[in-house]
């Protein structure tokens, strides 16, 4: 998919999302929501959803697609190095990537995007991952940043 058709596609969904989750503030909710919205709109989307940290682990949330890593090893994978660095990481091939944590093994290529509280701090993540290489790039990130925002 180019640049300008994903930049096109982000920005719709980011719309339609914005109107969906005006129907309740429960976090979970929007979370679960995002997930499948993202999920069945975006191409290349193999396992989409939520990584939240509680009491210093970072647990799976709501999500769609095959089974999930329920507790992720902590400061290990991609997941971690997003909260730990508090910036998105785009991996373009996860064999590549020191630690990767492979729920499944179809997964190719990556991108986690942080999610903030209020005050700034980050409290979980945004996976996707895909089953191509190089399935990611930049505008994702900036896609993907401004519509965790609505969490």
């Amino acid at each position: 998919m180019k640049t300008d058709k994903r930049t096109g596609r982000y920005e719709r969904i980011y719309k339609q999302l914005n109107d969906l989750l005006r129907a309740t503030e429960n976090p979970a909710s929007r979370m679960a929501t995002i997930a499948a919205v993202l999920h069945h709109k975006m191409d290349g989307f193999f396992w989409t959803g939520f990584y939240l940290l509680k009491e210093g682990e970072l647990l799976v949330g709501p999500y769609q697609g095959p089974v999930a890593c329920q507790v992720l090893e902590k400061n290990t994978g991609v997941c971690w190095a997003a909260v730990n660095k508090k910036q998105s990481i785009i991996v373009p091939d996860v064999e590549q990537f020191p630690g990767h944590i492979a729920c499944d093994s179809r997964s190719r290529s990556e991108i986690v995007v942080p999610i903030r509280n209020t005050k700034g701090e980050v409290i979980g993540v945004l996976d996707v991952d895909s089953k191509d290489l190089n399935q990611f790039e930049d505008v994702d990130a900036e896609g993907l940043e401004k519509i965790v925002g609505l969490i």
